[in-house]
């Protein structure tokens, strides 16, 4: 057994040992700045959280220098959904020529890289560990240090690549796997107001999609699911049936939308007994649900929006965060695959327009799931030097985790009645 002094003093050696480290890797840190400036750096950035294989360079000035994406969208679809082993699989089989096709196109040698950064959460454990060994295998082949990124924070963030966003600014992101809204005050200092309490929308968009059939017609065979639901919703009258709005007597800026695609379900099931369909037949209506269900959503992901608007505005969280006309009105970012949904676009630009509020949303390209998001996240933890390490072995994925500071029962405290989003609809 150890002396009590013993154990005292081998704490303090172990502290001390701790604390020199990270006086290393903060020097270490300030070496790196000192030796490039802010639009000199490179950094490659590595993302598989999910279904698609992303590797990019991207300079200190946003410039992409080298990109290639890999998606798995075509196999997925005709699994049914994301099955992980399957989609891990495929990340092993595509990472290395992926990386190779964007270092390809880059100008700068890989020897020139200042870092890497990878997802490490959240996101599937299976795919984020693909990334993460990969980062780590080209970090130690090439003495590079790693930036691990938050999968949502790049979402986020992606908006700043191309347009001068200033913080703190408003973000909505939304995709298949989640959905929130959150202050964006600093390249890590995020307060998450509201976000899914049960489905994502992106989720109910795919769920709905296969359940309607829409696979069946030859222009949504090699869709997502709401890429194929936003198709034949062109056809079809959002006001044709009444889906009713989740969680009305909530005044949160949660998210649900199980509720909501049940009564898509119980909808569809009436139809296709009163058409009596069987087997791969679709209902005639199908255009009309497609629309009515697709406006649903968007009127749900609005009302906890104009919520969150009003919440900041009273707490002064937001400030001009872009080079607007009038240079006072706050900003609100939109991304993650759902954000290039064109209807949700349209809605959210008559909401801002009547809160007084700039949207400002990033590419379609960029909102979907890709490398450049990471490496430019890469870039703006470089410049702040944050999260830059050189222990590879410290580094490891996270499949769930939080976004920032959750504010959200301050947002319900405050109880913000909904207004009439009086929507214009096209």
């Amino acid at each position: 057994m150890l002396s009590s002094w013993a154990r005292t003093r081998g704490c303090s050696r172990i502290r001390k040992a701790l604390n020199c480290s990270a006086r290393i890797s903060k020097a270490r840190n300030q070496e790196r700045q000192l030796s490039r400036s802010a639009s000199s750096v490179h950094i490659l950035g590595i993302e598989t959280s999910c279904d698609d294989t992303g590797v990019a360079v991207v300079d200190g000035n946003g410039n992409v220098l080298g990109e290639a994406l890999k998606s798995q969208l075509k196999t997925h679809v005709e699994f049914g959904g994301i099955i992980p082993p399957i989609a891990r699989n495929l990340h092993l089989q595509n990472i290395e020529p992926t990386a190779e096709a964007a270092l390809k196109q880059c100008p700068v040698p890989i020897e020139d890289i200042d870092a890497i950064a990878v997802t490490i959460k959240p996101g599937l454990s299976l795919c984020l560990k693909v990334g993460l060994e990969f980062a780590k295998k080209l970090a130690r082949q090439h003495q590079k240090p790693l930036i691990p990124i938050h999968h949502m924070e790049a979402h986020a963030l992606a908006v700043r690549l191309k347009h001068r966003v200033e913080f703190p600014y408003l973000v909505l992101l939304a995709s298949g796997g989640h959905c929130q809204l959150a202050v964006v005050r600093g390249v890590d200092d995020f307060l998450l107001l509201g976000q899914t309490q049960d489905d994502a929308p992106g989720e109910a968009f795919d769920k709905l999609s296969r359940r309607l059939k829409l696979q069946n017609i030859p222009e949504c065979q090699h869709l997502s699911g709401g890429q194929a639901m936003e198709l034949v919703a062109r056809g079809g009258d959002p006001e044709a049936f009444f889906i009713p709005e989740p969680m009305t007597t909530y005044r949160s800026c949660n998210f649900s939308f199980s509720g909501l695609k049940y009564s898509v379900l119980k909808r569809l099931l009436k139809l296709e007994q009163e058409h009596g369909i069987e087997g791969d037949a679709m209902i005639p209506e199908v255009a009309d649900v497609c629309a009515s269900a697709q406006h649903a959503i968007v009127v749900h992901l609005l009302r906890r929006t104009q919520r969150a608007i009003h919440y900041c505005v009273r707490k002064g969280l937001l400030s001009s965060s872009t080079e607007s006309s009038d240079g006072a009105a706050p900003t609100l970012v939109v991304s993650g695959g759902v954000a290039c949904n064109s209807h949700l676009r349209s809605m959210l630009s008559q909401l801002c327009s009547r809160e007084g509020v700039n949207l400002v949303t990033p590419s379609k390209e960029l909102c979907t799931d890709n490398g450049i998001m990471i490496a430019w996240n890469g870039v703006e933890r470089w410049n702040a030097s944050l999260g830059i390490t050189d222990d590879l072995d410290s580094v490891d994925i996270t499949a769930r985790c939080s976004l920032g500071k959750d504010i959200s029962s301050s947002v319900t405290e405050m109880a913000i009645k909904s207004e009439r989003l009086r929507l214009k609809l096209e």
